[in-house]
Protein backbone atom coordinates (compact mmCIF):
# COMPACT_ATOMS: atom_id res chain seq x y z
CA UNK A 1 0.00 0.00 0.00
CA UNK A 2 1.36 3.42 -0.96
CA UNK A 3 2.37 5.48 2.06
CA UNK A 4 0.16 8.49 2.59
CA UNK A 5 1.66 11.97 2.71
CA UNK A 6 2.40 13.49 6.08
CA UNK A 7 0.33 16.31 7.50
CA UNK A 8 2.64 19.37 7.77
CA UNK A 9 1.75 20.54 11.28
CA UNK A 10 3.65 23.73 12.09
CA UNK A 11 5.60 23.78 8.80
CA UNK A 12 5.19 27.20 7.18
CA UNK A 13 8.03 26.92 4.67
CA UNK A 14 6.62 26.05 1.26
CA UNK A 15 9.81 24.42 -0.02
CA UNK A 16 10.07 22.19 3.03
CA UNK A 17 6.50 20.96 2.56
CA UNK A 18 7.09 20.06 -1.09
CA UNK A 19 10.55 18.56 -0.57
CA UNK A 20 9.35 16.39 2.31
CA UNK A 21 6.35 15.24 0.25
CA UNK A 22 3.83 16.55 2.78
CA UNK A 23 0.19 17.11 1.87
CA UNK A 24 -0.18 20.58 0.33
CA UNK A 25 -3.53 22.22 -0.32
CA UNK A 26 -2.80 23.88 -3.64
CA UNK A 27 -3.16 27.67 -3.47
CA UNK A 28 -0.73 28.36 -6.31
CA UNK A 29 -3.25 30.13 -8.55
CA UNK A 30 -2.97 33.02 -6.12
CA UNK A 31 0.21 33.80 -8.08
CA UNK A 32 -1.77 34.20 -11.30
CA UNK A 33 -4.38 36.41 -9.63
CA UNK A 34 -1.75 38.67 -8.05
CA UNK A 35 -0.13 39.21 -11.46
CA UNK A 36 -3.53 39.86 -13.05
CA UNK A 37 -4.49 42.40 -10.38
CA UNK A 38 -1.86 44.91 -11.44
CA UNK A 39 -1.82 46.27 -7.90
CA UNK A 40 1.38 47.86 -6.67
CA UNK A 41 0.74 47.06 -3.00
CA UNK A 42 -1.71 44.41 -1.80
CA UNK A 43 -2.83 43.82 1.77
CA UNK A 44 -4.54 40.57 2.79
CA UNK A 45 -6.23 40.51 6.19
CA UNK A 46 -7.22 37.14 7.64
CA UNK A 47 -7.46 35.53 11.09
CA UNK A 48 -4.34 33.95 12.55
CA UNK A 49 -3.35 30.47 11.35
CA UNK A 50 -5.35 30.70 8.14
CA UNK A 51 -2.35 30.15 5.85
CA UNK A 52 -0.94 33.67 5.47
CA UNK A 53 2.67 32.76 6.24
CA UNK A 54 2.65 29.66 4.03
CA UNK A 55 1.24 31.63 1.10
CA UNK A 56 3.92 34.29 1.52
CA UNK A 57 6.57 31.57 1.49
CA UNK A 58 5.05 30.16 -1.70
CA UNK A 59 5.20 33.60 -3.35
CA UNK A 60 8.83 34.01 -2.40
CA UNK A 61 9.89 30.65 -3.87
CA UNK A 62 8.01 31.35 -7.10
CA UNK A 63 9.21 34.86 -7.82
CA UNK A 64 12.69 34.93 -6.28
CA UNK A 65 15.82 34.94 -8.39
CA UNK A 66 18.11 32.60 -6.49
CA UNK A 67 21.11 30.41 -7.23
CA UNK A 68 18.96 27.30 -6.89
CA UNK A 69 16.24 26.79 -9.47
CA UNK A 70 13.04 26.42 -7.44
CA UNK A 71 10.67 26.03 -10.38
CA UNK A 72 10.45 22.26 -9.73
CA UNK A 73 8.47 23.02 -6.53
CA UNK A 74 5.50 24.00 -8.70
CA UNK A 75 5.58 21.12 -11.20
CA UNK A 76 2.51 19.35 -9.82
CA UNK A 77 0.56 22.47 -8.84
CA UNK A 78 -2.18 24.31 -10.71
CA UNK A 79 0.06 27.25 -11.63
CA UNK A 80 2.23 24.92 -13.77
CA UNK A 81 -0.71 24.65 -16.19
CA UNK A 82 -1.11 28.41 -16.50
CA UNK A 83 -0.13 30.36 -19.58
CA UNK A 84 3.49 31.25 -20.27
CA UNK A 85 2.83 34.89 -19.42
CA UNK A 86 2.55 33.81 -15.76
CA UNK A 87 5.27 31.18 -15.72
CA UNK A 88 7.73 33.64 -17.25
CA UNK A 89 7.81 35.46 -13.89
CA UNK A 90 9.14 32.42 -12.05
CA UNK A 91 12.60 33.05 -10.56
CA UNK A 92 12.98 36.48 -12.12
CA UNK A 93 12.89 38.98 -9.21
CA UNK A 94 14.94 39.91 -6.17
CA UNK A 95 12.62 39.44 -3.17
CA UNK A 96 12.72 41.04 0.25
CA UNK A 97 10.76 38.74 2.55
CA UNK A 98 10.33 39.47 6.26
CA UNK A 99 7.88 38.40 8.95
CA UNK A 100 7.07 40.64 11.92
CA UNK A 101 5.19 37.95 13.84
CA UNK A 102 8.03 37.54 16.37
CA UNK A 103 7.90 41.18 17.51
CA UNK A 104 6.03 40.46 20.74
CA UNK A 105 8.53 41.71 23.33
CA UNK A 106 7.13 43.59 26.35
CA UNK A 107 9.35 46.68 25.92
CA UNK A 108 10.22 49.04 23.10
CA UNK A 109 13.92 48.22 23.38
CA UNK A 110 13.19 44.49 23.19
CA UNK A 111 10.83 44.82 20.23
CA UNK A 112 13.22 47.13 18.38
CA UNK A 113 16.09 44.72 19.00
CA UNK A 114 13.95 41.96 17.46
CA UNK A 115 13.28 44.18 14.42
CA UNK A 116 17.04 44.72 14.03
CA UNK A 117 17.55 40.94 14.06
CA UNK A 118 14.81 40.46 11.44
CA UNK A 119 16.47 43.04 9.17
CA UNK A 120 19.94 41.57 9.77
CA UNK A 121 18.80 38.06 8.89
CA UNK A 122 17.23 39.18 5.61
CA UNK A 123 20.31 41.23 4.62
CA UNK A 124 22.49 38.26 5.52
CA UNK A 125 20.32 35.89 3.47
CA UNK A 126 20.98 37.98 0.36
CA UNK A 127 24.63 38.80 1.04
CA UNK A 128 25.91 35.64 2.74
CA UNK A 129 28.63 35.37 0.08
CA UNK A 130 29.55 39.02 0.35
CA UNK A 131 28.35 42.27 -1.16
CA UNK A 132 28.86 42.49 -4.96
CA UNK A 133 31.34 45.06 -6.28
CA UNK A 134 28.46 47.02 -7.79
CA UNK A 135 27.58 48.27 -4.31
CA UNK A 136 30.06 50.84 -3.02
CA UNK A 137 30.37 53.75 -0.61
CA UNK A 138 27.61 54.52 1.87
CA UNK A 139 25.40 51.70 0.59
CA UNK A 140 28.17 49.17 1.20
CA UNK A 141 28.79 50.40 4.76
CA UNK A 142 25.04 50.58 5.34
CA UNK A 143 24.60 46.92 4.42
CA UNK A 144 27.40 45.90 6.79
CA UNK A 145 25.92 48.01 9.60
CA UNK A 146 22.51 46.37 9.19
CA UNK A 147 24.03 42.88 9.09
CA UNK A 148 26.06 43.62 12.23
CA UNK A 149 23.16 45.39 13.95
CA UNK A 150 25.27 48.51 14.46
CA UNK A 151 23.27 50.98 12.36
CA UNK A 152 21.81 54.02 14.13
CA UNK A 153 18.20 53.69 15.23
CA UNK A 154 17.05 56.34 12.78
CA UNK A 155 18.62 54.44 9.86
CA UNK A 156 16.26 51.52 10.46
CA UNK A 157 13.34 53.75 9.53
CA UNK A 158 14.42 53.53 5.87
CA UNK A 159 16.30 50.21 5.94
CA UNK A 160 14.05 48.43 3.42
CA UNK A 161 14.35 51.32 0.97
CA UNK A 162 18.14 51.02 1.06
CA UNK A 163 17.78 47.28 0.70
CA UNK A 164 15.59 47.56 -2.38
CA UNK A 165 17.92 50.11 -4.02
CA UNK A 166 20.89 47.77 -3.52
CA UNK A 167 19.07 44.76 -4.93
CA UNK A 168 17.93 46.78 -7.95
CA UNK A 169 21.55 47.78 -8.68
CA UNK A 170 22.69 44.17 -8.42
CA UNK A 171 19.95 42.51 -10.50
CA UNK A 172 18.83 45.38 -12.73
CA UNK A 173 15.29 44.31 -11.96
CA UNK A 174 12.54 45.78 -9.81
CA UNK A 175 12.13 44.10 -6.45
CA UNK A 176 9.20 42.36 -4.77
CA UNK A 177 8.53 43.04 -1.08
CA UNK A 178 6.73 40.50 1.12
CA UNK A 179 5.85 41.55 4.69
CA UNK A 180 4.04 38.95 6.78
CA UNK A 181 1.98 39.75 9.92
CA UNK A 182 2.65 43.46 9.63
CA UNK A 183 0.25 44.38 12.47
CA UNK A 184 1.66 42.05 15.17
CA UNK A 185 4.18 44.64 16.48
CA UNK A 186 1.41 47.26 16.62
CA UNK A 187 -0.89 45.00 18.63
CA UNK A 188 1.92 44.06 20.99
CA UNK A 189 3.02 47.67 21.45
CA UNK A 190 -0.52 48.84 22.14
CA UNK A 191 -0.99 46.39 25.00
CA UNK A 192 2.50 47.05 26.39
CA UNK A 193 2.48 50.83 26.35
CA UNK A 194 4.86 51.88 23.55
CA UNK A 195 2.37 52.16 20.71
CA UNK A 196 3.45 55.56 19.36
CA UNK A 197 7.10 54.53 19.08
CA UNK A 198 6.21 51.35 17.20
CA UNK A 199 3.70 53.17 15.01
CA UNK A 200 6.35 55.69 14.02
CA UNK A 201 8.79 52.90 13.07
CA UNK A 202 6.31 50.84 11.03
CA UNK A 203 4.89 53.89 9.29
CA UNK A 204 8.35 55.17 8.29
CA UNK A 205 9.56 51.77 7.06
CA UNK A 206 6.43 51.26 4.97
CA UNK A 207 6.33 54.77 3.53
CA UNK A 208 9.94 54.63 2.38
CA UNK A 209 9.79 51.23 0.70
CA UNK A 210 6.18 51.19 -0.54
CA UNK A 211 5.30 54.80 -1.30
CA UNK A 212 8.35 56.52 -2.76
CA UNK A 213 10.22 53.60 -4.27
CA UNK A 214 10.88 53.49 -8.01
CA UNK A 215 12.59 50.11 -7.58
CA UNK A 216 9.36 48.40 -6.44
CA UNK A 217 7.67 45.87 -8.74
CA UNK A 218 4.93 45.08 -6.23
CA UNK A 219 4.48 44.31 -2.55
CA UNK A 220 2.25 41.91 -0.62
CA UNK A 221 1.44 42.36 3.06
CA UNK A 222 -0.58 40.20 5.42
CA UNK A 223 -2.11 40.77 8.83
CA UNK A 224 -5.28 40.37 10.86
CA UNK A 225 -6.45 43.98 10.71
CA UNK A 226 -6.56 46.82 8.25
CA UNK A 227 -5.16 49.71 10.28
CA UNK A 228 -5.81 52.78 8.17
CA UNK A 229 -6.46 55.46 10.76
CA UNK A 230 -2.91 55.24 12.00
CA UNK A 231 -1.86 56.51 8.54
CA UNK A 232 0.59 53.66 7.97
CA UNK A 233 -0.39 53.74 4.31
CA UNK A 234 -0.84 57.50 3.97
CA UNK A 235 -0.72 58.59 0.35
CA UNK A 236 -0.43 55.05 -0.95
CA UNK A 237 -3.01 55.45 -3.69
CA UNK A 238 -2.17 52.12 -5.32
CA UNK A 239 -2.91 50.02 -2.24
CA UNK A 240 -5.57 47.32 -2.66
CA UNK A 241 -7.02 45.69 0.45
CA UNK A 242 -8.58 42.23 0.47
CA UNK A 243 -10.33 41.51 3.76
CA UNK A 244 -12.60 38.70 4.93
CA UNK A 245 -15.51 40.61 3.38
CA UNK A 246 -14.12 40.72 -0.17
CA UNK A 247 -14.73 38.19 -2.94
CA UNK A 248 -11.31 38.67 -4.54
CA UNK A 249 -8.73 36.11 -3.38
CA UNK A 250 -11.32 34.67 -0.99
CA UNK A 251 -10.42 31.03 -1.72
CA UNK A 252 -6.69 31.34 -0.99
CA UNK A 253 -6.76 31.49 2.81
CA UNK A 254 -8.31 28.60 4.71
CA UNK A 255 -9.78 25.48 3.07
CA UNK A 256 -12.72 25.51 0.67
CA UNK A 257 -15.29 22.72 0.83
CA UNK A 258 -13.90 21.06 -2.32
CA UNK A 259 -10.40 21.08 -0.79
CA UNK A 260 -11.77 19.55 2.41
CA UNK A 261 -13.61 16.88 0.47
CA UNK A 262 -10.45 15.99 -1.47
CA UNK A 263 -8.34 15.83 1.68
CA UNK A 264 -10.85 13.63 3.52
CA UNK A 265 -10.99 11.20 0.61
CA UNK A 266 -7.20 11.03 0.49
CA UNK A 267 -6.95 10.13 4.19
CA UNK A 268 -10.16 8.03 4.12
CA UNK A 269 -12.03 10.05 6.73
CA UNK A 270 -15.10 10.90 4.66
CA UNK A 271 -17.36 9.47 7.39
CA UNK A 272 -16.27 12.39 9.62
CA UNK A 273 -17.46 15.09 7.22
CA UNK A 274 -20.71 16.07 8.95
CA UNK A 275 -19.10 16.42 12.36
CA UNK A 276 -16.13 18.29 10.87
CA UNK A 277 -18.50 20.74 9.27
CA UNK A 278 -20.12 21.53 12.62
CA UNK A 279 -16.79 22.01 14.34
CA UNK A 280 -14.56 23.79 11.83
CA UNK A 281 -16.66 25.09 8.92
CA UNK A 282 -18.77 28.23 9.01
CA UNK A 283 -16.35 30.94 7.93
CA UNK A 284 -17.32 33.08 4.98
CA UNK A 285 -14.71 35.11 3.12
CA UNK A 286 -16.53 37.12 0.51
CA UNK A 287 -18.98 34.58 -0.90
CA UNK A 288 -16.68 31.60 -0.32
CA UNK A 289 -17.38 29.05 2.39
CA UNK A 290 -14.19 28.39 4.35
CA UNK A 291 -13.01 25.82 6.91
CA UNK A 292 -10.47 26.61 9.59
CA UNK A 293 -7.26 25.06 8.14
CA UNK A 294 -5.33 24.76 11.40
CA UNK A 295 -8.07 22.90 13.25
CA UNK A 296 -8.76 20.75 10.23
CA UNK A 297 -5.19 19.48 9.82
CA UNK A 298 -4.86 19.01 13.58
CA UNK A 299 -7.99 16.85 13.47
CA UNK A 300 -6.59 14.75 10.59
CA UNK A 301 -3.32 14.23 12.45
CA UNK A 302 -5.22 13.19 15.58
CA UNK A 303 -7.33 10.72 13.60
CA UNK A 304 -4.26 9.27 11.92
CA UNK A 305 -2.82 8.71 15.38
CA UNK A 306 -5.90 6.75 16.41
CA UNK A 307 -7.00 9.20 19.10
CA UNK A 308 -10.55 8.86 20.40
CA UNK A 309 -11.09 12.57 21.04
CA UNK A 310 -10.13 14.12 17.71
CA UNK A 311 -12.80 16.83 17.70
CA UNK A 312 -11.31 19.55 19.86
CA UNK A 313 -10.99 23.36 19.80
CA UNK A 314 -7.46 23.36 18.34
CA UNK A 315 -7.44 26.88 16.89
CA UNK A 316 -8.97 28.55 19.93
CA UNK A 317 -6.42 26.84 22.19
CA UNK A 318 -3.51 28.52 20.38
CA UNK A 319 -4.14 31.93 21.97
CA UNK A 320 -5.39 33.41 25.22
CA UNK A 321 -8.73 34.55 23.74
CA UNK A 322 -8.34 37.53 26.08
CA UNK A 323 -10.47 39.75 23.85
CA UNK A 324 -13.51 37.52 24.51
CA UNK A 325 -12.80 37.58 28.25
CA UNK A 326 -12.61 41.39 28.17
CA UNK A 327 -15.81 41.58 26.16
CA UNK A 328 -17.71 39.50 28.73
CA UNK A 329 -16.12 40.90 31.88
CA UNK A 330 -15.89 44.59 30.94
CA UNK A 331 -18.85 44.87 28.59
CA UNK A 332 -22.23 46.17 29.70
CA UNK A 333 -25.49 44.24 29.90
CA UNK A 334 -26.35 45.02 26.26
CA UNK A 335 -23.08 43.43 25.12
CA UNK A 336 -23.67 40.33 27.23
CA UNK A 337 -27.17 40.05 25.80
CA UNK A 338 -25.67 40.14 22.30
CA UNK A 339 -23.23 37.37 23.25
CA UNK A 340 -26.15 35.41 24.70
CA UNK A 341 -27.96 35.60 21.36
CA UNK A 342 -24.83 34.52 19.48
CA UNK A 343 -24.17 31.49 21.68
CA UNK A 344 -27.81 30.48 21.32
CA UNK A 345 -27.24 30.31 17.54
CA UNK A 346 -28.96 33.58 16.69
CA UNK A 347 -27.52 36.52 14.76
CA UNK A 348 -26.92 40.14 15.66
CA UNK A 349 -26.63 43.08 13.29
CA UNK A 350 -23.68 45.45 13.63
CA UNK A 351 -21.99 48.26 11.74
CA UNK A 352 -19.07 47.30 9.50
CA UNK A 353 -15.84 49.12 10.34
CA UNK A 354 -13.04 48.23 7.96
CA UNK A 355 -10.46 50.48 9.67
CA UNK A 356 -10.37 48.72 13.02
CA UNK A 357 -7.40 49.99 15.01
CA UNK A 358 -5.99 49.03 18.37
CA UNK A 359 -6.71 52.53 19.60
CA UNK A 360 -10.47 52.19 19.01
CA UNK A 361 -10.74 48.56 20.11
CA UNK A 362 -12.61 49.29 23.34
CA UNK A 363 -14.93 46.46 24.32
CA UNK A 364 -17.75 48.97 24.85
CA UNK A 365 -17.33 50.38 21.36
CA UNK A 366 -19.14 49.12 18.27
CA UNK A 367 -15.70 48.61 16.70
CA UNK A 368 -15.26 45.48 18.79
CA UNK A 369 -17.70 43.48 16.62
CA UNK A 370 -15.74 44.25 13.45
CA UNK A 371 -12.56 43.29 15.29
CA UNK A 372 -14.10 39.92 16.17
CA UNK A 373 -15.17 39.49 12.54
CA UNK A 374 -11.68 40.15 11.15
CA UNK A 375 -9.95 37.97 13.74
CA UNK A 376 -12.14 34.88 13.27
CA UNK A 377 -14.48 35.01 16.28
CA UNK A 378 -17.50 36.01 14.20
CA UNK A 379 -18.76 35.30 10.71
CA UNK A 380 -20.57 37.66 8.38
CA UNK A 381 -23.74 35.87 7.35
CA UNK A 382 -24.99 38.79 5.28
CA UNK A 383 -23.79 42.29 4.39
CA UNK A 384 -26.15 45.11 3.44
CA UNK A 385 -26.28 48.87 3.09
CA UNK A 386 -28.56 51.20 5.00
CA UNK A 387 -28.11 54.60 3.46
CA UNK A 388 -24.37 55.19 3.30
CA UNK A 389 -23.55 52.84 6.18
CA UNK A 390 -22.61 49.18 5.74
CA UNK A 391 -23.91 46.57 8.20
CA UNK A 392 -23.31 42.86 8.69
CA UNK A 393 -25.36 40.09 10.18
CA UNK A 394 -23.00 38.37 12.60
CA UNK A 395 -23.10 34.78 13.85
CA UNK A 396 -20.58 32.52 15.57
CA UNK A 397 -18.92 30.45 12.81
CA UNK A 398 -18.88 26.98 14.33
CA UNK A 399 -18.89 24.76 17.40
CA UNK A 400 -15.20 25.37 18.07
CA UNK A 401 -15.75 29.10 18.49
CA UNK A 402 -18.93 28.55 20.50
CA UNK A 403 -16.76 26.73 23.05
CA UNK A 404 -14.53 29.81 23.29
CA UNK A 405 -17.46 32.01 24.29
CA UNK A 406 -18.97 29.40 26.60
CA UNK A 407 -15.72 28.51 28.38
CA UNK A 408 -14.71 32.13 28.72
CA UNK A 409 -18.09 32.99 30.20
CA UNK A 410 -17.88 30.13 32.67
CA UNK A 411 -14.40 31.22 33.72
CA UNK A 412 -15.53 34.84 34.18
CA UNK A 413 -18.67 33.80 36.06
CA UNK A 414 -16.74 31.48 38.38
CA UNK A 415 -14.23 34.27 38.94
CA UNK A 416 -17.05 36.71 39.76
CA UNK A 417 -18.61 34.26 42.21
CA UNK A 418 -15.33 33.74 44.05
CA UNK A 419 -14.63 37.46 44.35
CA UNK A 420 -18.13 38.53 45.46
CA UNK A 421 -19.49 38.45 49.01
CA UNK A 422 -22.26 35.83 49.04
CA UNK A 423 -22.90 35.86 52.79
CA UNK A 424 -26.51 37.03 52.36
CA UNK A 425 -27.27 34.17 49.97
CA UNK A 426 -25.57 31.55 52.17
CA UNK A 427 -27.30 32.73 55.30
CA UNK A 428 -30.65 32.66 53.50
CA UNK A 429 -30.29 29.06 52.31
CA UNK A 430 -29.03 27.89 55.70
CA UNK A 431 -31.97 29.57 57.45
CA UNK A 432 -34.48 28.31 54.93
CA UNK A 433 -35.31 31.94 54.10
CA UNK A 434 -36.81 31.26 50.69
CA UNK A 435 -37.68 34.86 49.91
CA UNK A 436 -34.12 36.18 50.36
CA UNK A 437 -32.56 33.11 48.75
CA UNK A 438 -34.85 33.46 45.74
CA UNK A 439 -34.03 37.18 45.38
CA UNK A 440 -30.29 36.52 45.51
CA UNK A 441 -30.42 33.68 43.00
CA UNK A 442 -32.49 35.82 40.64
CA UNK A 443 -29.95 38.63 40.98
CA UNK A 444 -27.13 36.30 39.93
CA UNK A 445 -29.23 34.88 37.11
CA UNK A 446 -29.43 38.35 35.59
CA UNK A 447 -25.63 38.40 35.40
CA UNK A 448 -25.47 34.99 33.74
CA UNK A 449 -25.90 34.24 30.06
CA UNK A 450 -29.17 32.44 29.51
CA UNK A 451 -28.38 30.40 26.42
CA UNK A 452 -28.84 27.27 28.55
CA UNK A 453 -32.56 27.89 29.07
CA UNK A 454 -34.34 24.66 29.90
CA UNK A 455 -31.23 22.66 30.78
CA UNK A 456 -31.26 21.51 34.38
CA UNK A 457 -27.55 20.65 34.34
CA UNK A 458 -26.73 24.34 33.76
CA UNK A 459 -28.91 25.46 36.66
CA UNK A 460 -27.41 22.71 38.78
CA UNK A 461 -23.84 23.87 38.11
CA UNK A 462 -24.88 27.49 38.49
CA UNK A 463 -26.34 26.86 41.97
CA UNK A 464 -23.42 24.70 43.12
CA UNK A 465 -21.08 27.52 42.15
CA UNK A 466 -23.06 30.02 44.21
CA UNK A 467 -23.17 27.80 47.30
CA UNK A 468 -19.51 26.78 47.42
CA UNK A 469 -16.62 28.54 49.16
CA UNK A 470 -17.86 28.23 52.78
CA UNK A 471 -15.47 26.25 54.99
CA UNK A 472 -18.13 25.30 57.56
CA UNK A 473 -20.48 23.73 55.04
CA UNK A 474 -19.91 21.02 52.44
CA UNK A 475 -21.78 21.13 49.13
CA UNK A 476 -22.42 17.68 47.66
CA UNK A 477 -23.66 17.25 44.11
CA UNK A 478 -25.63 14.28 42.71
CA UNK A 479 -24.96 12.19 45.82
CA UNK A 480 -26.63 8.82 46.32
CA UNK A 481 -29.46 9.35 48.79
CA UNK A 482 -32.42 7.20 49.75
CA UNK A 483 -33.57 5.43 46.61
CA UNK A 484 -32.04 7.86 44.14
CA UNK A 485 -29.59 10.73 43.72
CA UNK A 486 -30.21 14.11 45.27
CA UNK A 487 -29.36 17.20 43.21
CA UNK A 488 -27.59 19.26 45.89
CA UNK A 489 -27.00 18.75 49.60
CA UNK A 490 -25.50 21.45 51.81
CA UNK A 491 -24.48 20.21 55.25
CA UNK A 492 -22.69 21.53 58.29
CA UNK A 493 -19.48 19.51 58.64
CA UNK A 494 -18.44 21.12 61.94
CA UNK A 495 -21.45 20.41 64.18
CA UNK A 496 -23.50 18.01 62.01
CA UNK A 497 -26.60 19.86 63.16
CA UNK A 498 -28.12 21.14 59.93
CA UNK A 499 -28.44 20.04 56.30
CA UNK A 500 -30.28 21.40 53.29
CA UNK A 501 -31.60 19.28 50.43
CA UNK A 502 -32.14 21.14 47.15
CA UNK A 503 -33.96 19.68 44.15
CA UNK A 504 -33.94 21.59 40.85
CA UNK A 505 -36.50 21.60 38.07
CA UNK A 506 -36.69 23.58 34.86
CA UNK A 507 -39.95 24.75 33.33
CA UNK A 508 -40.89 23.59 29.84
CA UNK A 509 -43.89 24.29 27.67
CA UNK A 510 -46.98 25.35 29.59
CA UNK A 511 -45.66 24.28 33.00
CA UNK A 512 -45.53 26.85 35.79
CA UNK A 513 -42.81 27.65 38.29
CA UNK A 514 -45.03 26.76 41.25
CA UNK A 515 -45.91 23.38 39.72
CA UNK A 516 -42.28 22.50 39.21
CA UNK A 517 -41.37 23.62 42.73
CA UNK A 518 -44.01 21.28 44.10
CA UNK A 519 -42.71 18.47 41.86
CA UNK A 520 -39.22 19.03 43.25
CA UNK A 521 -40.36 18.86 46.89
CA UNK A 522 -42.46 15.80 46.15
CA UNK A 523 -39.42 14.08 44.65
CA UNK A 524 -37.32 14.80 47.76
CA UNK A 525 -39.95 13.06 49.87
CA UNK A 526 -40.74 10.20 47.49
CA UNK A 527 -37.06 9.33 46.96
CA UNK A 528 -36.29 9.66 50.70
CA UNK A 529 -33.27 11.90 50.13
CA UNK A 530 -33.12 12.70 53.86
CA UNK A 531 -32.59 9.05 54.87
CA UNK A 532 -28.77 9.07 54.81
CA UNK A 533 -28.59 12.46 56.46
CA UNK A 534 -30.66 11.18 59.41
CA UNK A 535 -28.28 8.25 59.76
CA UNK A 536 -25.36 10.68 59.83
CA UNK A 537 -26.94 12.44 62.79
CA UNK A 538 -28.42 15.51 61.17
CA UNK A 539 -31.49 16.66 63.13
CA UNK A 540 -32.56 19.76 61.22
CA UNK A 541 -33.08 19.09 57.53
CA UNK A 542 -34.47 21.80 55.26
CA UNK A 543 -36.01 20.78 51.95
CA UNK A 544 -36.01 23.31 49.11
CA UNK A 545 -37.62 22.93 45.71
CA UNK A 546 -36.31 25.37 43.08
CA UNK A 547 -37.82 25.89 39.65
CA UNK A 548 -36.07 27.80 36.85
CA UNK A 549 -37.39 29.37 33.70
CA UNK A 550 -34.86 31.36 31.72
CA UNK A 551 -33.52 33.99 34.10
CA UNK A 552 -36.26 33.50 36.67
CA UNK A 553 -36.43 31.19 39.63
CA UNK A 554 -38.96 30.33 42.34
CA UNK A 555 -37.99 28.74 45.66
CA UNK A 556 -40.38 26.80 47.90
CA UNK A 557 -39.70 25.10 51.23
CA UNK A 558 -41.00 21.62 51.91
Amino acid sequence: MKERKKIPIGIENFKEIIDKNCYFVDKSLMIRDILDSGSKVMLFTRPRRFGKTLNMSMLRYFFENSEQDNSYLFNDLAISNAEDEYLSHCGKYPVISISLKSMKQPTWSGAFAEFKDIVANEFERHFEKGVPDKITGRKMSGIQDFINGTADEQEYFTCLKLFSDCLYEIYGKNIIVLIDEYDVPLENAYFNGFYEQMLNLIRSVFESVLKTNNSLEFAVLTGCLRVFKESIFTGLNNLSVHSVMDNSFSEYFGFTESEVDKLLKYYQFTDKFDELKKWYDGYRFGNTEIYNPWSFVMFVQSEMGGNELSFQPYWSNTSSNSIIHDLISKGNRRIREDIEKLIAGNSIEKTVYEDVTYANMDVKSDYIWSFLLHTGYLKSKRVYMNGVQKYFEAVIPNLEIVTVYENTFRHWFDESIRKTDKSILLEAVLDGDTETFQAEVNRWLQRSIGYHDGYENFYHGFLVGLLEYNDDYLVESNREAGTGRSEIIVKNVVYHNKAIIIEIKSVRGNETLIEKCEDAIRQIDDMQYEFNLRNEGYKEIIKLGIAFKGKQCLVKRG
